[in-house]
């Protein structure tokens, strides 16, 4: 048989008409609407720390960090070598370096060490640009920042922990808090029976010593999920003589010995897989007391209020990277004779998708403020509704929104090696954490019954465009009227919280954004061509000024 002569021929692997890599690339320099909404909304001090880590997180070492940490999930750890109990997650070195560069870069730190105001909007516009190369590594870093707080309510208690959890220090060992660099802080709230219905939890919390102030306790019970089991230390909710309170776990005890969290499995997640959640059962786990016995939900709300600030930036950040990626590929690649973004159809696509990222940052920034101003009631109480309002409604646009950009890719962005099908995966995450689409609509309602001044609030933020287009004040005049009719509110509580939501967004585009941004936005979401598909503009909008100011080709 004579020897196969080797091909001399390779033209056929030429490879054409596809774009280049997008990497090396600062994701603040080239994000117009970020930049303007950072010294906008009190945070321009931080502009230099922000473009330091944006310079790093476009590198083309930290993008293959965050796709190889997905790729390498978790590993559970019950026993060690010898049969010794340790309950430990081994993660990919990847993800180690992702959490170190976070840590670092103050991302969970800054909001309460900065000292000054805009400091969580800072906050926010590190967590938004991390969450375009990352979520996973995230979510410890947000449970972290949203910890303090809450740990502040046991004045007693919260200086040992506190120190740790500001550290710009990252420790991966597992060794007791007083022996490491720097904390890290988990959450663990919800039970196989009640999910979101944490009165419904029957974790057990008995009296280990006296005292009134930071009591020790032992716990015994489940949790359905604990997310970033390897934390150093949790908060969590269980059942005293005075009913549910709120407690800190540490993983490992004072005296060197570990604490009785057990680790029964972790979950296999349509998403955010370069992190492990578990469930986990508290075999007379010792836990400090934080906050008043039997008003834990009280004490833990501070920590998921400051949870939802990221919630919100979550779904704006995968909105941008979607948008961003769609934008790249349809600049190199060419159909039917010239570059897919000359053509009409996919202009007024990515222009659709750029005015919906624009309006969550700008949304998103926003609500960073009132957490800023926190101090002045009026502040307070915009920053309670428009939290949740915001939580809810951006969660609901992104995974759309992904798709959508994805669908600009054709097969290409349907396949692993694009950053696309880990956003999708990624984008229903927020909207389900702490609270689904339902009990979050509900808690706008609870929020507008119990709290009043939170409606006078966000209407006052809202009268202040009355009157620049007759579109939004409509949409305006329909949310009062429909406030004005409480007893039909609870059926129609995502209508209400949606309205409230676009209309916000309208508002701020108007003031803030430039004008063919501000009106394709009213005309799209309040016009009577409006559509509920991506990419069907009405009539007389000129693309062309959205996409350029989106990302600048």
């Amino acid at each position: 048989m004579p020897a196969r002569q080797p091909r001399t021929d390779l033209s056929t692997h030429t490879v054409e008409n596809q774009p280049p890599p997008l990497c090396d690339y600062n994701l603040y320099d080239r994000d117009a609407a970020l930049r303007e909404g950072l010294h906008r909304e009190g945070a321009g001090w931080a502009e230099e720390r922000v473009r330091a880590l944006a310079t790093e997180l476009g590198s083309e070492r930290v993008l293959e960090l965050g796709e190889v940490a997905n790729r390498n999930v978790p590993e559970l750890r019950v026993f060690d070598r010898y049969g010794q109990r340790i309950d430990e997650v081994r993660y990919h070195p990847a993800y180690h370096s992702l959490l170190e560069l976070g840590i670092s870069h103050g991302v969970p730190s800054i909001a309460w060490t900065a000292g000054r105001s805009g400091a969580h909007v800072a906050h926010v516009a590190l967590t938004y640009l991390f969450s375009q190369v990352e979520a996973g590594v995230v979510c410890p870093l947000t449970m972290t920042y949203a910890v303090v707080p809450a740990l502040r309510q046991q004045p007693d208690l919260a200086p040992a922990w506190e120190a740790g959890v500001l550290s710009t220090s990252y420790d991966p060992r597992s060794l007791p808090a007083s022996e490491k660099r720097g904390l890290t802080s988990g959450m663990a709230m919800t039970e196989k029976q009640g999910g979101s219905d944490v009165r419904a939890n029957s974790t057990r919390a008995e009296p280990a010593s006296s005292g009134t102030n930071g009591a020790e306790y032992l716990l015994t019970g489940h949790k359905w999920f604990c997310s970033a089991p390897m934390s150093d230390f949790f908060l969590t909710l269980g059942q005293t003589p005075r009913g549910l309170s709120c407690f800190l776990v540490p993983r490992w005890l004072p005296d060197g010995k570990r604490n009785r969290i057990l680790l029964q499995r972790l979950k296999d997640k349509l998403g955010n897989r370069s992190n492990a959640s578990s469930e986990i059962e508290y075999d007379r786990a010792h836990a400090w007391r934080v906050g008043e016995e039997g008003r834990g939900v009280r004490t833990i709300i501070d920590m998921v209020h400051h949870t939802r600030n990221d919630t919100v930036a979550a779904p704006a950040s995968f909105m941008r990277q979607a948008l961003v990626q769609a934008i790249h590929h349809t600049s190199h690649r060419r159909a039917f004779g010239k570059r897919l973004i000359e053509q009409p159809l996919m202009q007024a696509v990515l222009a659709d998708l750029a005015l919906e990222a624009e309006a969550a940052l700008v949304l998103s920034l926003r609500i960073a403020r009132s957490f800023d101003e926190a101090s002045d009631p009026a502040a307070r109480a915009f920053c309670r509704l428009a939290t949740a309002v915001a939580k809810y409604w951006l969660n609901k646009r992104a995974p759309g929104h992904v798709v959508e950009a994805l669908e600009c890719l054709g097969g290409a962005g349907y396949v692993e090696e694009s950053i696309l099908p880990r956003l999708y995966r990624e984008a229903p995450l927020n909207g389900i954490w702490e609270g689904s689409g339902n009990v979050i609509c509900l808690d706008v309602l609870r929020a507008m019954a119990r709290e009043p001044e939170t409606v006078d609030a966000l209407l006052l933020e809202l009268a202040s465009t009355r009157g620049s287009d007759a579109r939004l004040d409509a949409a305006v005049d329909a949310v009062r009227a429909a406030l004005g009719r409480p007893q039909d509110l609870e059926p129609r509580a995502r209508w209400v919280t949606e309205c409230l939501a676009v209309a916000l967004q309208g508002s701020l585009l108007v003031r803030h954004a430039p004008a063919a941004v501000a009106d394709a936005f009213l005309a799209s979401r309040f016009g009577p061509d409006r559509s509920r598909a991506y990419g069907a503009l009405p009539r007389g909008i000129d693309p062309r000024p959205i996409i350029d100011r989106a990302w600048p080709v």
